[in-house]
Parts: structure tokens; sequence; C-alpha cells
């Protein structure tokens, strides 16, 4: 499945979180669909993303790591699902949309934790979350650069008064 419809249906789940269970097993599956596209565009992706695109993979692997993972069918986990990522940029736009929606979903369990250990793990989720989201942000700096420069190429080699 593409990447950016599986970050759509992510998003979806953890709007309609409506428990802290719920909403805490949707940001394991955000944080795991991430760690999946960094990976594929670590391995295939354009070459100025690839070192951030590896930060990213660590990065949400640890957002999952900090979790308690939910229990999921194979069948279930859509990182496992991802077979497409056509459009780099569109599929870094909508990921840095679904980290910074799961930002805000764990601020709200954070604030209504019952105890501790929730509060730190989303705490350090949040975190993860974060300095994913700025990876995310870093590839698409780089994108724009990487197109302006092919933009520049393309009008220095085109025929003047054309």
């Amino acid at each position: 499945m593409d990447a950016v419809r599986l970050i759509l249906t992510s998003r979806r789940a953890l709007a309609g979180g409506a428990d802290a269970g719920e909403i805490m097993a949707e940001v394991w599956q955000a944080q795991a669909l991430a760690q999946a596209i960094g990976s594929r565009l670590a391995v295939s992706g354009p070459p100025e993303l690839r070192g951030e695109a590896l930060g990213l993979t660590e990065l949400a692997g640890r957002g999952c790591g900090v979790l308690d993972p939910p229990e999921l069918d194979l069948g279930d986990l859509r990182a496992a699902q991802l077979t497409e990522l056509d459009d780099a940029r569109e599929t870094l736009l909508c990921l840095g949309g679904l980290l910074g929606e799961v930002g805000i979903a764990l601020v709200g369990v954070a604030s209504a934790a019952a105890d501790e250990t929730t509060y730190w793990q989303c705490m350090e989720a949040i975190d993860a979350a974060d300095e994913s989201r700025d990876r995310v942000l870093e590839m698409l700096r780089k994108l724009a650069a990487r197109e302006e420069a092919l933009q520049e190429d393309g009008n220095r080699n085109s025929p003047s008064g054309v």
C-alpha cells in the first residue's frame, strides 16, 4: 500500500482513539510507520536524504521502544503494509503532519495519566516524535534545495532567448 494512504489511515485512527490505550497503540503504529518510511528512503530514496532517513529510522524506532507494543495481528501492522513510496515530498509532508498530531495526542494522554509510568512513556515518546519530525522537516528542506538546484541547472543549459 502507498505510504501516503497508510499515513492518512494512521491520522484517522489516531484522531478516533477513544481512550489512552487506543491512542498509545496508534502512536506506536505511527512511529513504526515512520520507521518503515525512513528505512525505505534510506535504501532507495534520493541520495541527499539517506543520512537523515537513517536518523528517522533510528528515532522512530526509539519512539516504538519507549512504548508498550500493542497486541496486533501482522495484518493490522500498517508499517508491514508499506509497498510503495512514489512521491518522497508528499510522503514527508504527510508524515510530518502525522508526527505533529502524535505529539499533541501524547500531551493529552500525559496530562490525564493516572500513573507515573504512563506519564514518562508519553514524555519520551513526545521527544522521539518531535525529533523524528525534525528529521522529516530537514529532508523536506533538502528536497527543496535539490529541486532548486535542478531548476538552476536547467535554466543554465537552455538556449537563451527561447
